[in-house]
């Protein structure tokens, strides 16, 4: 039975309320962005908690019991009622309330860095008293958080298979295969592809997991996720890496890093994304907005 309610509660209520909506397990998995079997450990904590069972899932498919049709009605009002008071709350006195989370992919281009501080300017000249949160961290990391609901909206590349997000495209980054001073293709301006398969490349293993890019060696015994990781291991003079080409400019003007064959670059189209099940204030459309007129 559950005495008070608390955040771990209102998190299982929510999704019971999604497998019910989405009529089983198995279908609610791309809507929650969660495995069958995580899916059905947490439906387990709540049956738990409640002291009863709330649906059937045998031969006959998927079915609610007449306590959980109950508990359906009763979550479904109580959701509502809360989403009132946040608006309600946030609303106050005509003003933009409460925080605004955004996690971002590290090492943008400037362009891309006074574009977000253009959108922050267009949201402070509102009438607002919101705690702008920024965090910075490799897209597999943001895409955690987002499922995990701790980010309101996230700017990135992202793998573009999870059911559970809503993406708007921002803009595209371009990435070029480069080597180190030392690198026996240091230098060359003319590299046979042949060649390069035999070379030992960077692997990536969030980026590749499309596997986009228009070039993969058929050696690899270096594995980084983070921009700064790759480019040692480009730097030592051992690897050759994909790298952003506004990241690398500097590195290459310095004679540090020589640019392979640029029929071989290839665009990572960055998104703004968001976890569908979460709820959106007037805060966070608001900057939403602001974020996507910058970047139009």
């Amino acid at each position: 039975m559950l005495g008070q309610l608390h955040d771990p509660d209102l998190h299982l209520l929510r999704l019971f309320v999604t497998v019910v909506e989405a009529g089983g397990f198995s279908a609610a998995q791309g809507v929650l962005g969660l495995s069958q079997p995580t899916i059905s450990q947490r439906m387990a904590q709540l049956e738990t908690r409640l002291g009863y069972r709330l649906c059937s899932r045998g031969k006959g498919g998927f079915a609610l019991t007449e306590k959980g049709v109950l508990l359906l009605d009763a979550t479904r009002g109580l959701l509502l009622d809360i989403e009132r008071f946040r608006q309600q709350a946030n609303g106050v006195a005509g003003q933009l309330l409460g925080t605004v989370r955004v996690g971002m992919a590290e090492n943008q281009d400037k362009a891309v860095n006074l574009r977000l501080a253009a959108a922050i300017a267009a949201f402070r000249r509102r009438a607002e008293a919101v705690q702008l949160e920024l965090i910075s961290a490799p897209p597999a990391e943001l895409e955690r958080l987002l499922l995990e609901q701790r980010l309101d909206y996230a700017i990135s590349y992202f793998s573009g298979n999870q059911a559970a997000f809503d993406y708007q495209p921002l803009f595209e980054e371009q990435q070029r295969l480069y080597c180190g001073n030392g690198h026996v293709l240091f230098g060359v301006t003319a590299v046979a592809r042949e060649r390069l398969l035999e070379l030992d490349q960077v692997r990536h293993p969030y980026r590749f997991l499309k596997g986009g890019e228009p070039f993969q060696s058929r050696r690899s015994m270096a594995v980084a996720e983070q921009i700064e990781s790759v480019l040692t291991f480009v730097l030592s003079g051992r690897h050759i890496g994909y790298l952003p080409r506004h990241y690398a400019q500097t590195w290459e003007d310095e004679g540090l890093l020589w640019a392979l064959d640029p029929g071989l670059d290839f665009v990572v189209p960055f998104t703004l994304a968001r976890h569908r099940a979460q709820g959106v204030g007037e805060a966070q459309q608001a900057f939403a907005q602001d974020l996507l007129a910058a970047f139009a």
